[in-house]
Protein backbone atom coordinates (compact mmCIF):
# COMPACT_ATOMS: atom_id res chain seq x y z
CA UNK A 1 0.00 0.00 0.00
CA UNK A 2 1.28 3.34 -0.85
CA UNK A 3 2.26 6.01 1.82
CA UNK A 4 1.76 8.67 0.04
CA UNK A 5 -1.95 9.47 1.33
CA UNK A 6 -2.13 11.63 4.24
CA UNK A 7 -2.87 9.48 7.14
CA UNK A 8 -6.04 11.14 9.90
CA UNK A 9 -3.24 11.92 12.59
CA UNK A 10 -1.19 13.75 10.25
CA UNK A 11 -4.24 15.82 8.93
CA UNK A 12 -4.77 16.67 12.01
CA UNK A 13 -1.16 17.86 12.89
CA UNK A 14 -1.14 19.48 9.68
CA UNK A 15 -4.54 21.57 11.02
CA UNK A 16 -3.09 22.04 14.72
CA UNK A 17 -0.08 23.33 12.32
CA UNK A 18 -1.66 25.40 10.77
CA UNK A 19 -3.59 26.77 13.49
CA UNK A 20 -0.63 27.27 15.45
CA UNK A 21 1.08 30.07 12.48
CA UNK A 22 -2.06 31.13 12.22
CA UNK A 23 -1.90 32.49 15.75
CA UNK A 24 1.55 33.62 15.39
CA UNK A 25 0.73 36.04 13.27
CA UNK A 26 -1.79 37.70 16.02
CA UNK A 27 -1.02 40.35 18.29
CA UNK A 28 0.83 38.41 21.37
CA UNK A 29 -2.44 38.39 24.49
CA UNK A 30 -3.36 36.04 26.97
CA UNK A 31 -5.76 33.87 24.98
CA UNK A 32 -3.69 33.46 22.02
CA UNK A 33 -0.67 32.09 24.60
CA UNK A 34 -3.70 30.15 26.41
CA UNK A 35 -4.34 29.15 22.52
CA UNK A 36 -0.82 27.91 21.86
CA UNK A 37 -0.71 25.62 25.28
CA UNK A 38 -4.11 24.06 24.04
CA UNK A 39 -2.32 23.41 20.57
CA UNK A 40 0.52 21.69 22.29
CA UNK A 41 -1.43 19.74 24.32
CA UNK A 42 -3.44 18.59 21.85
CA UNK A 43 -0.12 17.68 19.41
CA UNK A 44 1.59 15.79 22.55
CA UNK A 45 -1.87 13.55 22.72
CA UNK A 46 -1.70 12.89 19.20
CA UNK A 47 2.21 11.75 19.83
CA UNK A 48 1.37 9.10 22.68
CA UNK A 49 -1.37 7.89 20.14
CA UNK A 50 1.10 6.81 17.16
CA UNK A 51 3.52 5.88 19.55
CA UNK A 52 0.65 3.28 20.94
CA UNK A 53 0.22 2.58 17.40
CA UNK A 54 3.79 1.77 16.69
CA UNK A 55 4.16 -0.06 19.61
CA UNK A 56 1.35 -2.54 18.43
CA UNK A 57 3.25 -3.54 14.88
CA UNK A 58 6.90 -3.68 16.87
CA UNK A 59 5.16 -6.49 19.42
CA UNK A 60 3.36 -8.21 16.10
CA UNK A 61 7.42 -7.90 14.52
CA UNK A 62 8.45 -10.19 17.52
CA UNK A 63 5.96 -12.49 17.52
CA UNK A 64 6.37 -13.18 13.78
CA UNK A 65 9.70 -13.33 14.11
CA UNK A 66 9.87 -16.00 16.93
CA UNK A 67 7.65 -17.79 14.60
CA UNK A 68 9.55 -17.59 11.33
CA UNK A 69 13.05 -15.82 12.20
CA UNK A 70 14.21 -16.66 8.71
CA UNK A 71 11.30 -15.42 6.65
CA UNK A 72 10.86 -12.14 9.03
CA UNK A 73 14.58 -11.53 9.90
CA UNK A 74 15.40 -8.89 7.13
CA UNK A 75 12.22 -7.01 7.73
CA UNK A 76 12.72 -6.37 11.86
CA UNK A 77 16.22 -6.05 11.60
CA UNK A 78 15.56 -2.74 9.07
CA UNK A 79 12.42 -1.74 11.91
CA UNK A 80 14.95 -1.61 14.46
CA UNK A 81 16.78 0.58 12.94
CA UNK A 82 14.09 2.74 12.14
CA UNK A 83 13.38 3.05 15.66
CA UNK A 84 17.07 3.82 16.42
CA UNK A 85 17.14 6.54 14.13
CA UNK A 86 13.26 8.04 15.33
CA UNK A 87 14.63 7.47 19.34
CA UNK A 88 17.95 9.28 18.86
CA UNK A 89 15.88 12.50 16.70
CA UNK A 90 13.16 12.47 19.70
CA UNK A 91 15.12 12.49 22.66
CA UNK A 92 17.51 15.21 21.04
CA UNK A 93 14.26 17.64 20.70
CA UNK A 94 12.81 16.51 24.19
CA UNK A 95 16.69 17.39 25.10
CA UNK A 96 15.51 21.15 23.26
CA UNK A 97 12.59 21.82 24.64
CA UNK A 98 14.43 21.30 28.32
CA UNK A 99 17.07 23.05 27.47
CA UNK A 100 15.09 26.14 26.56
CA UNK A 101 12.19 25.82 29.43
CA UNK A 102 15.14 25.93 31.73
CA UNK A 103 16.88 29.15 30.15
CA UNK A 104 13.67 30.95 30.09
CA UNK A 105 12.24 30.41 33.67
CA UNK A 106 15.75 30.30 35.06
CA UNK A 107 14.91 27.16 36.55
CA UNK A 108 17.10 23.74 37.10
CA UNK A 109 16.83 21.31 33.72
CA UNK A 110 15.31 18.58 35.86
CA UNK A 111 11.99 21.22 37.04
CA UNK A 112 12.25 22.12 33.03
CA UNK A 113 11.72 18.10 32.24
CA UNK A 114 8.21 17.92 34.78
CA UNK A 115 6.65 21.46 34.87
CA UNK A 116 3.42 21.77 32.92
CA UNK A 117 3.42 23.87 29.82
CA UNK A 118 0.48 25.85 31.29
CA UNK A 119 2.13 26.23 34.62
CA UNK A 120 5.42 28.36 33.01
CA UNK A 121 5.35 31.87 34.14
CA UNK A 122 7.66 33.34 31.13
CA UNK A 123 5.58 31.29 28.33
CA UNK A 124 5.15 35.07 26.53
CA UNK A 125 9.16 35.59 26.50
CA UNK A 126 10.39 35.61 22.83
CA UNK A 127 13.99 37.34 23.33
CA UNK A 128 15.89 34.00 25.57
CA UNK A 129 14.30 31.78 23.20
CA UNK A 130 15.16 33.66 19.92
CA UNK A 131 18.55 33.88 20.97
CA UNK A 132 19.28 30.82 21.70
CA UNK A 133 18.16 29.32 18.24
CA UNK A 134 19.55 31.76 16.38
CA UNK A 135 22.72 33.06 18.38
CA UNK A 136 24.23 36.76 17.63
CA UNK A 137 23.62 36.24 13.58
CA UNK A 138 21.00 37.27 11.42
CA UNK A 139 21.66 34.10 9.18
CA UNK A 140 20.61 32.15 12.61
CA UNK A 141 23.64 30.01 11.82
CA UNK A 142 25.57 30.14 15.10
CA UNK A 143 22.20 28.78 17.64
CA UNK A 144 20.54 25.62 18.03
CA UNK A 145 18.17 25.73 14.95
CA UNK A 146 20.66 25.09 12.11
CA UNK A 147 22.02 22.18 14.32
CA UNK A 148 18.61 20.94 14.70
CA UNK A 149 17.79 21.36 11.20
CA UNK A 150 20.80 19.33 10.19
CA UNK A 151 19.91 16.52 12.46
CA UNK A 152 16.40 16.73 10.73
CA UNK A 153 17.66 16.02 7.15
CA UNK A 154 20.00 13.22 8.18
CA UNK A 155 17.75 11.45 9.74
CA UNK A 156 15.07 11.83 6.34
CA UNK A 157 18.13 10.62 4.33
CA UNK A 158 18.85 8.01 7.15
CA UNK A 159 14.71 6.85 7.59
CA UNK A 160 14.11 6.96 3.57
CA UNK A 161 16.74 5.11 2.50
CA UNK A 162 15.31 2.02 4.73
CA UNK A 163 12.41 2.49 2.18
CA UNK A 164 11.95 3.09 -1.53
CA UNK A 165 11.72 7.14 -0.65
CA UNK A 166 9.68 7.56 -4.14
CA UNK A 167 6.42 5.41 -2.11
CA UNK A 168 7.07 8.17 0.76
CA UNK A 169 6.53 11.55 -1.21
CA UNK A 170 4.67 12.69 2.83
CA UNK A 171 7.83 12.21 4.87
CA UNK A 172 9.76 13.92 2.27
CA UNK A 173 7.62 16.84 2.25
CA UNK A 174 6.85 16.98 6.18
CA UNK A 175 10.06 16.82 7.02
CA UNK A 176 11.76 18.69 4.56
CA UNK A 177 13.89 22.18 5.41
CA UNK A 178 14.58 23.98 2.07
CA UNK A 179 11.68 26.08 1.82
CA UNK A 180 10.31 28.39 0.32
CA UNK A 181 9.49 30.03 3.46
CA UNK A 182 8.59 33.24 4.21
CA UNK A 183 7.60 36.06 6.33
CA UNK A 184 4.07 37.71 7.23
CA UNK A 185 5.95 41.01 4.70
CA UNK A 186 6.21 38.17 2.07
CA UNK A 187 9.84 38.57 2.26
CA UNK A 188 12.14 35.10 1.82
CA UNK A 189 13.57 33.53 5.01
CA UNK A 190 15.60 30.61 5.81
CA UNK A 191 14.11 27.49 7.73
CA UNK A 192 15.92 28.63 11.48
CA UNK A 193 14.31 32.34 11.05
CA UNK A 194 11.08 31.18 9.57
CA UNK A 195 10.44 28.62 12.61
CA UNK A 196 12.21 30.48 15.72
CA UNK A 197 12.93 34.55 14.83
CA UNK A 198 10.83 36.43 17.69
CA UNK A 199 8.70 33.37 18.28
CA UNK A 200 7.50 33.14 22.19
CA UNK A 201 8.27 30.36 24.53
CA UNK A 202 5.04 28.35 24.02
CA UNK A 203 4.93 28.85 20.32
CA UNK A 204 8.45 27.29 20.28
CA UNK A 205 7.22 24.28 22.77
CA UNK A 206 4.75 23.71 19.90
CA UNK A 207 6.55 23.98 17.17
CA UNK A 208 9.26 21.38 18.60
CA UNK A 209 6.24 18.88 19.37
CA UNK A 210 4.92 19.44 16.03
CA UNK A 211 8.52 18.31 15.03
CA UNK A 212 8.33 15.35 16.99
CA UNK A 213 5.35 14.20 15.52
CA UNK A 214 6.62 14.83 12.19
CA UNK A 215 9.25 11.80 13.38
CA UNK A 216 6.81 9.80 14.72
CA UNK A 217 4.70 10.18 11.52
CA UNK A 218 7.78 9.02 9.18
CA UNK A 219 8.80 6.46 11.47
CA UNK A 220 5.26 4.92 11.44
CA UNK A 221 4.91 4.92 7.69
CA UNK A 222 8.44 3.04 7.40
CA UNK A 223 7.49 0.44 9.80
CA UNK A 224 4.39 -0.24 8.71
CA UNK A 225 5.38 -0.74 5.30
CA UNK A 226 7.90 -3.04 6.12
CA UNK A 227 5.87 -5.37 8.22
CA UNK A 228 2.74 -5.33 5.75
CA UNK A 229 6.48 -6.76 2.98
CA UNK A 230 5.92 -9.65 5.57
CA UNK A 231 3.00 -10.86 4.12
CA UNK A 232 4.14 -10.45 0.24
CA UNK A 233 4.44 -13.29 -1.62
CA UNK A 234 3.83 -16.51 0.41
CA UNK A 235 3.95 -15.81 3.97
CA UNK A 236 1.65 -13.53 6.20
CA UNK A 237 0.29 -13.50 9.48
CA UNK A 238 -0.32 -11.25 12.78
CA UNK A 239 -0.51 -13.37 15.31
CA UNK A 240 -0.36 -17.34 16.33
CA UNK A 241 -3.76 -19.11 17.26
CA UNK A 242 -5.57 -22.32 16.88
CA UNK A 243 -8.87 -20.68 14.52
CA UNK A 244 -11.65 -23.10 14.03
CA UNK A 245 -13.48 -22.08 10.00
CA UNK A 246 -16.79 -23.62 10.06
CA UNK A 247 -18.78 -24.06 7.28
CA UNK A 248 -21.60 -23.05 9.06
CA UNK A 249 -22.68 -22.79 12.37
CA UNK A 250 -26.13 -23.69 12.25
CA UNK A 251 -26.99 -27.16 11.10
CA UNK A 252 -30.69 -29.29 11.04
CA UNK A 253 -30.97 -32.26 12.97
CA UNK A 254 -29.69 -35.01 10.89
CA UNK A 255 -27.14 -33.05 9.28
CA UNK A 256 -23.48 -32.35 10.00
CA UNK A 257 -21.21 -29.92 11.07
CA UNK A 258 -18.08 -29.59 9.42
CA UNK A 259 -15.05 -26.93 10.12
CA UNK A 260 -11.95 -26.40 9.50
CA UNK A 261 -9.22 -25.60 12.29
CA UNK A 262 -6.05 -23.62 11.28
CA UNK A 263 -3.02 -22.60 12.90
CA UNK A 264 -3.50 -18.55 11.43
CA UNK A 265 0.34 -18.50 11.34
CA UNK A 266 0.69 -22.00 10.09
CA UNK A 267 3.66 -22.99 7.80
CA UNK A 268 3.14 -25.30 5.12
CA UNK A 269 5.29 -27.16 5.89
CA UNK A 270 4.69 -28.29 9.12
CA UNK A 271 1.76 -30.97 10.00
CA UNK A 272 0.27 -29.83 13.35
CA UNK A 273 -1.69 -32.82 15.98
CA UNK A 274 -5.77 -31.77 16.81
CA UNK A 275 -7.17 -33.03 20.04
CA UNK A 276 -10.75 -32.38 20.75
CA UNK A 277 -13.47 -32.69 22.93
CA UNK A 278 -17.16 -31.87 22.68
CA UNK A 279 -19.44 -30.58 25.49
CA UNK A 280 -16.61 -28.58 27.20
CA UNK A 281 -15.38 -24.91 25.81
CA UNK A 282 -11.82 -25.78 26.55
CA UNK A 283 -9.23 -28.32 26.83
CA UNK A 284 -5.83 -28.08 28.88
CA UNK A 285 -2.80 -29.33 27.40
CA UNK A 286 -2.78 -31.96 30.11
CA UNK A 287 -5.92 -33.40 28.83
CA UNK A 288 -5.40 -34.15 26.08
CA UNK A 289 -5.44 -38.05 26.82
CA UNK A 290 -8.84 -39.13 25.88
CA UNK A 291 -9.29 -36.71 23.43
CA UNK A 292 -10.25 -37.45 19.85
CA UNK A 293 -7.45 -36.91 17.26
CA UNK A 294 -7.44 -35.47 13.59
CA UNK A 295 -5.25 -35.44 11.01
CA UNK A 296 -5.08 -33.85 7.61
CA UNK A 297 -3.16 -31.85 5.26
CA UNK A 298 0.20 -30.24 6.72
CA UNK A 299 -1.05 -27.05 8.46
CA UNK A 300 -4.97 -27.95 7.76
CA UNK A 301 -7.52 -30.28 9.99
CA UNK A 302 -11.50 -30.85 9.67
CA UNK A 303 -13.10 -31.78 12.08
CA UNK A 304 -16.90 -33.49 11.02
CA UNK A 305 -19.14 -33.87 13.49
CA UNK A 306 -22.49 -35.75 13.60
CA UNK A 307 -25.92 -32.88 14.09
CA UNK A 308 -27.80 -35.34 16.42
CA UNK A 309 -28.39 -33.18 19.51
CA UNK A 310 -31.12 -30.35 19.12
CA UNK A 311 -29.44 -27.26 20.98
CA UNK A 312 -25.95 -25.79 21.39
CA UNK A 313 -23.56 -27.96 20.33
CA UNK A 314 -19.67 -27.09 22.17
CA UNK A 315 -16.57 -28.43 21.92
CA UNK A 316 -12.88 -27.39 22.26
CA UNK A 317 -9.47 -28.63 21.45
CA UNK A 318 -5.71 -27.90 21.57
CA UNK A 319 -3.28 -28.01 18.02
CA UNK A 320 -0.12 -29.19 19.21
CA UNK A 321 2.66 -28.32 16.61
CA UNK A 322 6.73 -28.39 16.97
CA UNK A 323 8.31 -24.88 15.16
CA UNK A 324 11.99 -24.63 13.47
CA UNK A 325 13.73 -25.09 16.85
CA UNK A 326 12.05 -28.41 18.07
CA UNK A 327 10.22 -27.13 20.71
CA UNK A 328 6.50 -28.06 21.04
CA UNK A 329 3.64 -25.21 21.22
CA UNK A 330 0.03 -25.83 21.59
CA UNK A 331 -3.04 -23.44 20.50
CA UNK A 332 -6.09 -23.45 21.96
CA UNK A 333 -9.12 -23.34 20.11
CA UNK A 334 -13.29 -23.83 20.88
CA UNK A 335 -16.05 -23.14 18.97
CA UNK A 336 -20.13 -23.95 19.00
CA UNK A 337 -22.71 -25.08 16.18
CA UNK A 338 -26.71 -25.13 16.57
CA UNK A 339 -28.51 -28.10 15.73
CA UNK A 340 -32.36 -27.54 14.82
CA UNK A 341 -34.97 -28.95 13.17
CA UNK A 342 -36.04 -27.66 9.87
CA UNK A 343 -39.31 -25.19 11.62
CA UNK A 344 -39.62 -21.80 12.85
CA UNK A 345 -43.01 -21.10 14.46
CA UNK A 346 -44.57 -17.94 14.86
CA UNK A 347 -47.90 -17.02 15.83
CA UNK A 348 -49.93 -14.04 16.96
CA UNK A 349 -51.44 -14.47 20.62
CA UNK A 350 -54.95 -13.54 20.00
CA UNK A 351 -55.63 -13.69 16.06
CA UNK A 352 -53.87 -14.40 12.71
CA UNK A 353 -53.97 -10.32 12.15
CA UNK A 354 -51.96 -7.63 13.33
CA UNK A 355 -54.17 -4.62 14.25
CA UNK A 356 -53.07 -1.02 14.03
CA UNK A 357 -52.63 0.97 16.89
CA UNK A 358 -52.37 -1.49 19.41
CA UNK A 359 -49.28 -3.99 20.82
CA UNK A 360 -50.41 -7.25 19.17
CA UNK A 361 -48.68 -10.53 21.16
CA UNK A 362 -46.33 -12.67 19.18
CA UNK A 363 -44.88 -16.26 19.99
CA UNK A 364 -41.59 -16.60 18.35
CA UNK A 365 -39.88 -19.94 18.90
CA UNK A 366 -37.43 -22.46 16.96
CA UNK A 367 -36.97 -25.74 18.58
CA UNK A 368 -33.79 -26.37 20.48
CA UNK A 369 -33.28 -22.76 20.17
CA UNK A 370 -32.91 -20.42 23.47
CA UNK A 371 -35.42 -17.53 22.40
CA UNK A 372 -32.51 -14.84 23.15
CA UNK A 373 -30.45 -15.89 20.17
CA UNK A 374 -33.95 -15.26 18.21
CA UNK A 375 -33.79 -11.62 15.94
CA UNK A 376 -37.14 -11.35 14.81
CA UNK A 377 -37.63 -8.12 12.13
CA UNK A 378 -40.89 -7.15 10.08
CA UNK A 379 -41.54 -5.72 7.02
CA UNK A 380 -43.28 -2.58 8.58
CA UNK A 381 -44.33 -1.22 11.75
CA UNK A 382 -42.12 -2.35 14.80
CA UNK A 383 -41.42 -5.44 17.20
CA UNK A 384 -40.20 -5.77 20.30
CA UNK A 385 -39.44 -7.39 23.21
CA UNK A 386 -41.97 -7.81 25.66
CA UNK A 387 -40.11 -7.32 29.07
CA UNK A 388 -42.71 -9.01 31.33
CA UNK A 389 -42.35 -12.73 29.07
CA UNK A 390 -40.73 -14.18 26.14
CA UNK A 391 -43.40 -12.79 23.83
CA UNK A 392 -42.33 -10.02 21.24
CA UNK A 393 -44.74 -7.09 20.97
CA UNK A 394 -45.42 -6.01 17.04
CA UNK A 395 -47.14 -2.36 16.03
CA UNK A 396 -47.87 -1.92 12.65
CA UNK A 397 -48.56 1.68 11.31
CA UNK A 398 -52.04 2.68 9.04
CA UNK A 399 -52.09 2.40 5.12
CA UNK A 400 -50.70 -1.01 4.69
CA UNK A 401 -52.40 -4.28 4.49
CA UNK A 402 -50.28 -7.15 5.70
CA UNK A 403 -46.83 -7.65 7.65
CA UNK A 404 -44.41 -9.79 7.03
CA UNK A 405 -42.46 -11.15 10.04
CA UNK A 406 -38.54 -12.72 9.37
CA UNK A 407 -36.32 -14.77 11.85
CA UNK A 408 -33.11 -14.96 11.77
CA UNK A 409 -30.71 -16.81 14.50
CA UNK A 410 -27.60 -14.87 16.14
CA UNK A 411 -25.16 -17.14 15.89
CA UNK A 412 -21.28 -16.38 16.66
CA UNK A 413 -21.88 -12.61 15.59
CA UNK A 414 -23.54 -13.88 12.35
CA UNK A 415 -27.14 -13.68 11.21
CA UNK A 416 -28.86 -16.78 9.92
CA UNK A 417 -32.21 -16.48 8.52
CA UNK A 418 -35.01 -19.12 9.11
CA UNK A 419 -38.52 -18.59 7.52
CA UNK A 420 -41.24 -16.12 7.55
CA UNK A 421 -44.76 -15.48 8.10
CA UNK A 422 -47.18 -12.90 7.00
CA UNK A 423 -50.18 -11.41 8.53
CA UNK A 424 -53.01 -9.26 7.61
CA UNK A 425 -53.00 -6.06 9.22
CA UNK A 426 -56.71 -4.57 9.81
CA UNK A 427 -58.48 -1.14 11.82
CA UNK A 428 -59.59 -1.57 15.21
CA UNK A 429 -63.08 -2.80 15.39
CA UNK A 430 -65.38 -0.10 16.07
CA UNK A 431 -66.97 -0.67 19.82
CA UNK A 432 -70.71 -1.22 20.92
CA UNK A 433 -72.27 1.82 23.20
CA UNK A 434 -74.13 0.97 26.35
CA UNK A 435 -76.09 1.91 28.95
CA UNK A 436 -76.06 -0.48 32.25
CA UNK A 437 -75.04 -3.15 29.96
CA UNK A 438 -77.72 -2.77 26.65
CA UNK A 439 -77.63 -1.15 23.30
CA UNK A 440 -81.58 -1.90 23.02
CA UNK A 441 -84.36 -3.64 24.42
CA UNK A 442 -86.14 -2.39 27.60
CA UNK A 443 -84.38 -1.20 30.91
CA UNK A 444 -85.28 -0.48 34.31
CA UNK A 445 -85.75 3.86 34.58
CA UNK A 446 -83.79 2.94 38.28
CA UNK A 447 -80.91 0.98 37.09
CA UNK A 448 -80.41 3.54 33.87
CA UNK A 449 -79.86 6.19 36.24
CA UNK A 450 -77.64 4.31 38.14
CA UNK A 451 -75.22 3.70 35.06
CA UNK A 452 -75.22 7.61 34.57
CA UNK A 453 -72.77 7.30 31.53
CA UNK A 454 -72.58 5.65 27.83
CA UNK A 455 -70.10 2.94 28.36
CA UNK A 456 -68.28 1.57 24.76
CA UNK A 457 -67.48 -2.25 24.99
CA UNK A 458 -65.58 -3.47 22.18
CA UNK A 459 -66.95 -7.21 20.48
CA UNK A 460 -66.98 -10.43 22.25
CA UNK A 461 -64.38 -11.93 19.95
CA UNK A 462 -61.75 -9.08 20.53
CA UNK A 463 -59.29 -9.93 23.27
CA UNK A 464 -56.86 -7.17 23.11
CA UNK A 465 -57.01 -4.58 26.10
CA UNK A 466 -57.92 -1.67 24.17
CA UNK A 467 -60.15 1.29 25.54
CA UNK A 468 -62.28 3.86 23.90
CA UNK A 469 -63.75 7.00 26.09
CA UNK A 470 -66.82 8.30 24.84
CA UNK A 471 -66.11 12.25 23.97
CA UNK A 472 -69.87 13.33 23.76
CA UNK A 473 -73.25 12.13 22.65
CA UNK A 474 -76.86 12.91 22.70
CA UNK A 475 -79.32 11.85 24.21
CA UNK A 476 -83.01 12.19 22.39
CA UNK A 477 -86.88 11.85 23.45
CA UNK A 478 -90.27 12.52 22.71
CA UNK A 479 -93.05 14.18 25.18
CA UNK A 480 -96.47 14.86 23.08
CA UNK A 481 -95.27 16.30 19.66
CA UNK A 482 -92.19 17.95 20.90
CA UNK A 483 -88.82 16.25 20.30
CA UNK A 484 -86.11 17.33 22.73
CA UNK A 485 -82.48 16.72 22.36
CA UNK A 486 -79.75 17.06 25.12
CA UNK A 487 -76.05 17.11 24.42
CA UNK A 488 -73.43 15.40 26.91
CA UNK A 489 -69.35 16.08 26.24
CA UNK A 490 -68.22 13.40 27.91
CA UNK A 491 -69.21 10.00 28.80
CA UNK A 492 -71.91 10.84 31.64
CA UNK A 493 -75.09 11.92 31.96
CA UNK A 494 -75.99 15.77 32.11
CA UNK A 495 -78.05 16.72 35.62
CA UNK A 496 -80.31 17.92 32.87
CA UNK A 497 -80.32 14.01 31.30
CA UNK A 498 -80.87 12.62 34.77
CA UNK A 499 -83.78 15.32 34.97
CA UNK A 500 -85.55 14.05 32.12
CA UNK A 501 -85.13 10.46 32.79
CA UNK A 502 -86.73 10.76 36.10
CA UNK A 503 -89.66 12.05 34.23
CA UNK A 504 -90.01 9.35 31.80
CA UNK A 505 -93.17 7.01 31.74
CA UNK A 506 -93.20 3.30 31.31
CA UNK A 507 -92.95 2.16 27.51
CA UNK A 508 -91.13 5.59 26.56
CA UNK A 509 -88.55 5.31 24.30
CA UNK A 510 -84.96 7.25 24.98
CA UNK A 511 -82.45 7.23 21.61
CA UNK A 512 -78.79 7.79 22.44
CA UNK A 513 -77.32 8.97 19.25
CA UNK A 514 -74.34 10.52 17.69
CA UNK A 515 -71.80 8.88 20.43
CA UNK A 516 -68.50 9.90 19.45
CA UNK A 517 -65.11 7.67 20.65
CA UNK A 518 -61.71 7.93 20.48
CA UNK A 519 -58.73 4.96 21.01
CA UNK A 520 -55.80 5.14 22.71
CA UNK A 521 -54.25 7.33 19.86
CA UNK A 522 -56.74 9.77 19.31
CA UNK A 523 -58.39 8.55 16.45
CA UNK A 524 -62.12 9.15 16.48
CA UNK A 525 -65.12 6.70 15.34
CA UNK A 526 -68.88 7.63 15.68
CA UNK A 527 -70.84 4.72 17.53
CA UNK A 528 -74.52 3.31 16.07
CA UNK A 529 -76.91 4.54 18.66
CA UNK A 530 -79.29 2.92 21.27
CA UNK A 531 -82.84 2.82 21.41
CA UNK A 532 -83.74 2.28 24.65
CA UNK A 533 -87.62 1.44 26.56
CA UNK A 534 -88.16 2.20 29.83
CA UNK A 535 -90.27 -0.54 31.57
Amino acid sequence: MSSTKESPRQRMVSMMYLVLYTLLALNISKDVINAFVVVNDNIVLTNKSIDKRLSDIYQGFDRNLEFNPGKVKPYWEKAQQAKAFSKELLEYIDQIKYEIVSKTEEIPLDSAKIVPVRELTNKDNYQIPTHYFLGNSDSGNEGEAIKLKTRIDEFREKILGLVDKNQFKDIQTNLATSGPYFNADGQKQNWQNHFFYNTILAADLAILNKFKADVYNAEYEVVNHLYKSIGKGNFKFDKIEAKVLPKSNFVFWGGRYQAEVVVAAYDTTQNPTVFYKTGINYLPNDQSEGASVVSGKPGKIMIDLPATQEGINEFAGLVKQTNAEGKTNYYHFSSQFIVSQPSVTVSAKKMNVFYIGVDNPVSISVPGIPSERLTPSISVGTIKKNRNNNDWMVRVPQGVEEAVIRVGINIDGSMKYLNSKVFRVKDLPTPIATVGGKNSGGINQDIMLAAGAVVPKMPDDFDFDQTFVITSFTMTLQRGFQVYHFKSKNSYFTPEMRKQIQRTNRGQNIIFEHIVAKDMNDSQRTLAPIILTID
